[in-house]
Formats: structure tokens, sequence, C-alpha cells
């Protein structure tokens, strides 16, 4: 939970860093807001101050912004569960497809033989 919390912090750190300001100082004071109950705090890029958005009529769809964190949540987690299984492959050791074995893919030779008549399908005309 911690880390997905830091990960919802790269934004206004990027706005702070962006805007010249100390990105750390910014998100001291944005935390401190949000701890005291003020939900609609932000950071004003223009000024460096942490203030009332919503007083300041800075307001954006909330079915956007729950859009995106959730498409980013599930892209994350497909991510962590595919690592998972290949981390299980690796243990069962069947993880490497890298047995020293040269050569390529196995599978049937080209053509199809013994059916003259077929043009291009390796059989005689």
């Amino acid at each position: 939970v911690e880390a997905f919390a830091d990960a919802l912090e790269v934004v206004p750190r990027t706005l702070a860093e962006n805007a010249g300001l100390d990105p750390i100082d910014s998100l001291v004071d944005l935390r401190a807001r949000h701890d005291g109950g003020e939900f609609g705090a932000g950071l004003d890029a223009y000024t460096g101050d942490v203030i009332d958005m919503e007083a300041e009529g800075v307001v954006e769809p909330l079915r956007v912004k729950t859009q995106a964190i959730e498409s980013a949540t599930e892209a994350a987690v497909m991510i962590l569960r595919i690592d998972d299984v290949i981390a299980a492959g690796d243990l069962k050791g069947g993880g490497s497809d890298d047995d020293g074995d040269e050569g390529g893919p196995g599978g049937a030779p080209g053509g199809m033989g013994g059916m003259g008549g077929m043009g291009g399908m390796g059989g005689a005309m």
C-alpha cells in the first residue's frame, strides 16, 4: 500500500520539480494539509503554495481520474502476476528456453511431400 501511495505522489512531485520548486518541501506541505482534512488541497505551480484547489476553481471530473488510476493499477497487477508466473517457472526448472542445444524451433519440414500436382507444396508436378 505504501508503494502505491508513493506512486501517486509522483504527480505533485513532478509538478513541483517542473515549476522549479523544492519537491520535498512541497510534498511535506501537501501531506500536512491532507492529514489535516483538507482533501482539496493542491500545489499551485505559479506561487509554490499549497492552496484549496476547489476554492480557486481548479476542478476536474472525478471519473477521468478514477479511470486513469484503475487502469494503471490493473496494468501493474498484471505485470506482477506475469512476474510471479515467470518466477514459479524458474523454481520448477522450466523457466528458461536456453538448454544449450543449437538450432531453431522444431516442426515439420517445409512443403507437403507426396501431394503431386499442388504447385508450391513441395510435391512432384
